[in-house]
């Protein structure tokens, strides 16, 4: 083991969203910090849906610009569609919601992180978190470099021990394509945290040239959208249509005579599932006097023909989610371009933390985002 030559005031695991905005915040208090994470080209990514705000959420968003963050500006700049929700009820339930570029948005947020005054970002993957007399002192790299810090923020969102699951398919994974990291939840054992598993899901994505768009509903966005961070006063960019459509009888039927195919009902994965955005196989199940769901057909940006069919999540195998597509009003041709799936992964309890977030167990260590929980 050696000693990388610079220690940091600040060291952050991670560059999902809690990822960045928690180094932003370092550097921009006048912190030495650095960001880590296993790709750079991954910086920001949305895993999932192409979307910043909604209820609840949007105003979590409202509060991180409030504070000085990144990404209400973010959004403000990449997104595609923006809309206020819930207008016909009163200000309590409104919320802004806004589609987004998730290309732009990941290039954006990269920009923003590596021209950060302060703050080094770094292409290193963790396997290790170094401690001195209950302290966390740095985390050790898989190239066992040692990275030395005052204070350690882990952001590792769906990566701990990751395993994507498709159908009797399963494989390790921090999300489809990228690896996962294996041996960091080990240090969290040795440490005496304790560990459980959590589990999401992602729906297909079509090619858009393969939808028939002209049987759907039209979504269009606001007409004078309001712009997410309260330093600007307008967006200036265009806005793109999204679509509803609706799963239907035979939909249902093509899922429950394979439910027994699915990852999430053959036994094959134990953890839990996000109380408020559940599979497609959860919604038939648990809501088995519904006819139909509705599936909101979003642009996952300008410059791709991916469409994201947000509404149907689903580890069903890809024969059958291929099916269950093509059973539907306007996907009849659909094309899939990437298959759903669930991702497990490990998570702390978020009983280990005070309110700062920092442990209880480990002074001067930190976690954040979906690490601690399932936010949706």
């Amino acid at each position: 083991m050696r000693n990388y030559h610079k220690k940091y005031d600040v060291l952050v695991v991670g560059a999902g969203h809690a990822g960045c905005e928690a180094a932003l915040a370092a550097a921009r208090m006048g912190c030495q910090a650095a960001v880590m994470t296993i790709n750079l080209d991954t910086i920001g990514k949305m895993s999932c849906n192409p979307a910043i705000g909604g209820q609840g959420k949007g105003h979590l968003v409202k509060e991180i610009d409030a504070l000085g963050g990144e990404m209400a500006k973010a959004i403000d700049q990449t997104g595609i569609q923006f809309r206020q929700l819930n207008t016909s009820k009163g200000p309590a339930v409104r919320s802004s919601r806004a589609q987004a570029d998730k290309k732009n948005y990941q290039n954006y947020m990269k920009e923003i992180l590596e021209k950060q005054e302060n703050l080094d970002v770094k292409q290193v993957l963790v396997e290790e978190l170094l401690t001195e007399n209950g302290k966390c002192v740095g985390v050790l790299s898989h190239t066992k470099t040692a990275y030395l810090a005052e204070m350690v923020i882990l952001t590792t969102g769906t990566f701990l021990r990751g395993t994507v699951h498709v159908g009797d398919v399963s494989y390790s994974a921090g999300r489809a394509g990228e690896s996962s990291a294996e041996k960091l939840s080990d240090s969290f054992l040795s440490l005496g945290f304790e560990i459980g598993r959590l589990k999401t899901g992602t729906p297909p994505r079509v090619n858009a040239q393969t939808v028939n768009f002209k049987v759907m509903q039209i979504q269009l966005g606001d007409e004078n959208p309001r712009p997410f961070s309260f330093s600007n006063d307008r967006i200036e960019q265009g806005q793109i249509p999204c679509f509803v459509t609706s799963t239907n009888s035979v939909t249902h039927e093509i899922i429950r005579q394979n439910l027994d195919r699915s990852a999430m009902y053959s036994g094959r994965i134990s953890g839990i599932g996000p109380r408020y955005c559940p599979s497609i196989e959860d919604k038939i199940t648990r809501f088995a006097d519904k006819d139909r769901h509705n599936i909101f057909v979003e642009p996952e940006g300008r410059d791709t023909n991916e469409i994201y069919l947000n509404g149907i999540s689903s580890s069903l195998p890809e024969d059958v989610q291929t099916d269950m597509v093509r059973s539907i009003k306007g996907l009849e041709g659909a094309e899939i371009m990437r298959f759903g799936y669930a991702v497990e992964y490990d998570f702390a309890p978020a009983t280990q933390l005070y309110p700062t977030l920092e442990t209880k167990r480990v002074a001067n260590l930190y976690f954040a985002g979906q690490l601690m929980s399932n936010f949706r």
